[in-house]
């Protein structure tokens, strides 16, 4: 937990040196844009405290109850092609992606909120609120009810973010499941991070939003983490959502 602290605050002090505009240090009232944000904002937490009971409460028992995993069906349909990166990775590709995974990805998660508060730019907040909420919503039923297993647990292959950040996995599965897979909440929700920080105008930080979303769908598939199918999935969800913010948003 150290490493990932240590990662956060680093990009933080970068973000606030090179990337954010002058007007992000300009003096105003925090609480006062706490309070005309105060919607949104419940809506993102709202959304992770409605996660965290799933991953951490609910999930276990649905899961006996549903009493099958669909790994099989998903393995079926694609075969050993994301298994095959494990037997082929490269110490310096596994490094990168592993942080751009655990440290840079949650980074985006919580700075951008942030970016979007202190600016007081309405519209990203409002998409990143209302994108994050229907993204859950429609993910939350396939968690539920359609247990799919990660590649590297389903192969019994050594876990690449183990290996690079030893004991990560313990912190990491205090937020998600092994078989929250279908759709790839990291491939949609960092989909969604880009496009609600391209909202803002700041090109250096959308440049960054657009790398780390890259670098984050290329290392669920390069680590062995997500199949195929839950990387498309995640990918249609999130341009669906975009699709009807911004139908609903014209104007805005």
């Amino acid at each position: 937990m150290i490493v990932l602290g240590a990662i956060n605050l680093a990009l933080l002090l970068v973000c606030l040196k090179f990337i954010v505009p002058k007007e992000f240090y300009q003096d105003k009232s925090i609480l006062q844009d706490i309070r005309k944000h105060l919607p949104h904002l419940l809506i993102i937490f709202g959304v992770v405290a409605l996660h965290l009971f799933e991953v951490n409460v609910v999930d276990p028992s649905v899961t006996e109850w549903v009493g099958h995993d669909f790994t099989n069906e998903i393995k079926g349909i694609e075969g050993d092609i994301v298994y095959q990166f494990s037997q082929n990775w490269i110490p310096a590709l596994v490094y990168f992606f592993v942080i751009m995974y655990t440290a840079v990805y949650p980074f985006t998660l919580w700075f951008s909120p942030f970016y979007f508060l202190q600016t007081d730019n309405k519209k990203a907040m409002k998409t990143f609120a209302y994108g994050l909420l229907l993204i859950y919503v429609i993910a939350l039923p396939f968690y539920l009810f359609m247990p799919i297993t990660n590649v590297y647990t389903y192969y019994n292959i050594n876990s690449a973010l183990e290996t690079v950040i030893p004991s990560v996995e313990s912190f990491f599965y205090s937020t998600t499941t092994q078989n929250n897979c279908l759709p790839s909440l990291h491939t949609a929700m960092t989909i969604l991070v880009a496009y609600s920080v391209s909202l803002t105008g700041n090109k250096k930080l959308t440049y960054f939003a657009y790398f780390t979303m890259i670098s984050v769908i290329i290392s669920v598939i390069y680590l062995s983490i997500h199949w195929i199918t839950d990387v498309i999935a995640g990918a249609l969800l999130a341009v669906g959502a975009i699709f009807i913010l911004r139908r609903f948003m014209q104007g805005e």
